[in-house]
């Protein structure tokens, strides 16, 4: 029998009870029976505000709450001064149902709540049998991430005409038969079975199978015809080696990225080591006459910065249409880095070679988004040069010179001049490289706030182009020193929670009026906190990885955080660059010029449910985070 508080459901308040959940997740996509029998089996009840409405002495959780209408706070014993607030629409204690166990904190009305409440024993018998919600049970922010990343790729998908989704395992593709040799066959008979099986490569093999080089039709002019090799040499001799391949579990877009970063247009494919297919850069692409390698191929060759502006604009559109494909953020963020270094590197190779440069002793230097290959369509410039050099006061003027005629030639491709000057033609990040080794050890030795935010862009360094290898041992003298310093983490810490956490008191998120909209920012409200938090975990643990989802995947477990945790990271941050990479290509699209602007600023009443959903679990993930780096460094 329900108490004065539990009330059972009146007939038209079921009636009322469904319509209200047929509109919010998961119970949408349940099943009409599903949903009837979860409204007839559950209650209602009201909590005054400063109500408790679940604590640890309770005992183990025997319902499963739905907030109707109000707001609940809970808090932990152990965390007194930080709390997570629900609101409509949320469910609450899921863990503890599951578990069958006390609640691991206290449950605090914040104001008039109403509540649904779902026995147990139902939840668990609904969850048997109804996919989608015991999907949401287990995986919640991952199912709102899929229906959200499902509903951007509708947006988008009337722009396109591919026959393959990138995301697609390459076990997806038809399997043909291999044309394979031996490392000594003869070119002759080689040449004879490609031209027979009318095929564009074939695949040099050793005695397990597992490939060792290659031949393409491409390969035939410049390394046989023209270079009058006798036919009767082995193919060894003119294959290309060692070869690029991916396993079988990789995807088409892994092949796609291989192919545009070392000019091939042919990817053995293996299994246990074997070959088993190839895939051909026409299999990958149909989209709109554009692919990956056609627009790396003309990056690499553009003759002039004005061919390079064009380029540019087609990296952008080229990324709408992958969008609608339904590749995600890391790997539409990554693919977009890959082709703007070709951009910038092309760029730096114009400027050297107009200006006399030697880029045998200097290394263009990525900091920020791009060197974690994690640039959106609208990102500013963070860059670096490294040069050799015995008399730095003396090179310096002219590596300043050649910097800032890449930094304008930037600036004219649509990546603007960086606000607070990080770039190869500022004379402070451009720097021999014992200058460059001496400014690391003084940002961590010194750790002014100044020095913290210069170390926070370029902790993210990559090299990009040049003589490359000049960064290797910074890169590992610098991991290493930055570990053994506490006072440098514990500032790092505190940049990382400079930014306030993104939800209000009231647990809702956080947005500014602009023009009478409610506006968010999904960089430095979003995004910039998980990315301070695992560049900081990374330092701290010696994890070399420079990307966010590497580094938060790499120091979990070295935190001791449950997968559960660990992939609601990944997976809130992933969202939000998505929703970034989606306002920046329809503001493209509208030619609209949010460079200008604030390309990461969001109307969050224009989003959709499910994105205003998300949006809000994203949040909740960042606050949590900043709560275990305080947790950590301040205490």
């Amino acid at each position: 029998m329900a108490s004065s508080r539990e009330l059972s459901p009146s007939g038209s308040l079921l009636d009322l009870l469904h319509a209200e959940l047929a509109h919010a997740l998961p119970f949408s996509r349940m099943s009409p029976a599903d949903l009837d029998e979860l409204i007839a089996g559950a209650e209602q009840a009201y909590y005054a505000p400063d109500e408790v409405v679940l604590d640890p002495s309770m005992g183990p959780a025997r319902l499963l709450h739905v907030i109707r209408r109000g707001s609940v706070a809970s808090s932990r014993p152990v965390d007194t001064a930080h709390r997570v607030d629900y609101v409509d629409g949320d469910v609450f204690p899921v863990g503890a149902v599951l578990a069958e166990r006390p609640v691991s904190g206290t449950y605090t009305a914040n104001a008039d709540t109403f509540c649904l409440l779902i026995p147990a024993a139902l939840v668990r018998s609904l969850a048997a049998r109804s996919l989608p919600f015991a999907d949401f049970l287990s995986h919640r922010a991952a199912q709102l991430l899929e229906l959200s990343r499902q509903s951007l790729q509708a947006a988008y998908a009337s722009q396109v005409h591919a026959e393959h989704s990138l995301e697609a395992s390459l076990a997806t593709l038809p399997r043909r038969s291999v044309l394979r040799c031996a490392p000594q066959t003869p070119i002759v008979e080689a040449l004879t079975a490609m031209h027979e099986g009318r095929v564009g490569s074939i695949v040099v093999t050793d005695e397990a199978e597992a490939p060792v080089g290659i031949l393409t039709r491409h390969d035939i002019v410049g390394r046989i015809t023209l270079a009058q090799r006798p036919l009767s040499e082995p193919i060894a001799a003119v294959m290309s080696a060692p070869v690029h391949s991916l396993a079988i579990g990789r995807t088409l877009l892994d092949a796609a990225l291989l192919m545009s970063t070392h000019g091939v247009r042919h990817v053995p494919v293996t299994e246990g080591g074997r070959v088993v297919n190839v895939v051909s850069e026409r299999d990958l692409f149909a989209v709109q006459r554009l692919s990956l390698r056609q627009i790396g191929a003309r990056l690499r060759a553009a003759p002039d910065l004005a061919a390079l502006v064009l380029l540019a604009a087609e990296i952008r559109r080229f990324a709408g249409h992958l969008l609608g494909q339904g590749v995600g953020a890391r790997q539409l963020t990554e693919l977009v880095s890959r082709l703007n270094d070709t951009l910038t590197e092309r760029l730096v190779q114009l400027a050297a070679a107009r200006r006399g440069c030697d880029l045998g002793r200097a290394c263009w230097l990525a900091f920020g988004s791009e060197g974690r290959s994690e640039q959106t369509v609208s990102t500013d410039q963070d860059n670096g040069l490294m040069f050799v050099s015995d008399s730095p006061q003396r090179d310096r003027p002219a590596w300043l010179a050649f910097g800032r005629e890449v930094n304008e030639g930037l600036d004219a491709c649509g990546y603007p001049l960086c606000k607070g000057n990080v770039m190869a033609c500022n004379p402070a990040f451009c720097l021999s490289v014992e200058e460059w080794r001496q400014a690391f050890l003084g940002w961590i030795e010194q750790g002014s706030p100044r020095d913290v935010l210069a170390a926070s862009i370029c902790f993210d360094l990559r090299p990009l182009t040049g003589a490359v290898g000049l960064a290797a041992p910074l890169d590992a003298e610098i991991g290493a020193r930055a570990a053994a310093v506490p006072r440098f983490l514990k500032q790092m810490a505190e940049d990382a929670l400079r930014q306030p956490s993104p939800l209000n008191w009231r647990g809702a998120v956080d947005t500014t009026e602009v023009d009478g909209r409610p506006m968010f920012d999904l960089k430095l409200q979003g995004t910039s906190i998980f990315v301070a938090a695992a560049r900081l975990y990374a330092l701290a643990h010696g994890v070399r990885a420079t990307g966010t989802r590497a580094r938060l995947e790499a120091v979990a477990p070295k935190l001791g955080a449950s997968p559960r945790e660990s992939g609601s990271w990944v997976v809130a941050f992933e969202f939000l660059q998505m929703l970034r990479l989606r306002i920046q290509l329809h503001a493209h699209d509208e030619g609209e010029a949010i460079v200008s602007a604030n390309p990461n600023r969001i109307d969050v009443a224009g989003l959709s449910d499910i994105d205003r959903h998300m949006l809000r679990e994203a949040c909740k993930v960042a606050r949590q985070l900043q709560q275990r780096i305080e947790l950590d460094y301040r205490r």
